[in-house]
């Protein structure tokens, strides 16, 4: 029979839960998944082990909520983004904007974006969140691209792709590092790549990085 958790409802409990998500989510990424246990994260969470068994039945569990928390961070500035986003507009400048938004989450998540990323080979439930996360983010901003009169045609396709070159140049760009590779120049590169996949006419007053 299932271990049955509680639901915090009272805001002392629900800060309880989450500093023990956020105590998950350091440790996952300064020691890796199968290197934390539950007791270490009660300790850094200020809790005791039975009070993160109250929350969560077990590593797994948190480990869930910590893959949850990571996409927020990663899909909310995107989301954020595309919803203020109003034409007219400087396509070439938006573009760039988006390039830099997605590297900065890569930079800050750096360490729990690649413990998890590990997981997704092996762990068929933490890889599905992440193609469920990619689909959501697809479809949301393919919507807003079509609302706005930007895309008209293939627009689910235009911006999956766009997200598999911008995954390519994070990861690149933040963890790979190699020196025959001028990254300021290939930053160029994908900024004009991925406006001219969008269709949108290249300005060429608005090409600084």
């Amino acid at each position: 029979m299932p271990k049955t958790v509680r639901e915090p409802q009272q805001e002392r409990s629900i800060e309880k839960k989450n500093r023990i998500i956020s105590a998950g989510y350091e440790l996952f990424s300064e020691l890796g998944y199968y290197n934390t246990n539950t007791a270490m994260i009660a300790k850094r969470a200020g809790v005791s082990t039975g009070i993160v068994y109250g929350y969560f039945r077990d590593k797994k569990d948190i480990l869930r909520e910590v893959t949850a928390l990571y996409m927020t961070r990663i899909a909310i500035p995107v989301f954020d983004l595309f919803d203020n986003l109003s034409v007219p507009f400087q396509p070439h400048t938006f573009v760039k904007e988006i390039v830099e938004l997605v590297l900065a989450a890569h930079k800050e998540n750096a360490k729990i974006h690649q413990a998890l990323h590990a997981l997704t080979h092996t762990d068929e439930e933490i890889n599905a969140q992440f193609i469920r996360l990619e689909d959501e983010i697809t479809l949301k901003i393919a919507a807003r691209l079509k609302e706005t009169g930007i895309l008209r045609e293939d627009a689910n396709e235009k911006v999956h792709f766009a997200m598999d070159i911008l995954q390519s140049f994070a990861h690149e760009y933040v963890y790979d590092h190699h020196e025959y590779i001028d990254y300021d120049r290939l930053k160029k590169l994908v900024v004009t790549s991925l406006t001219a996949l969008a269709g949108f006419r290249h300005d060429s007053a608005d090409t600084s990085i």
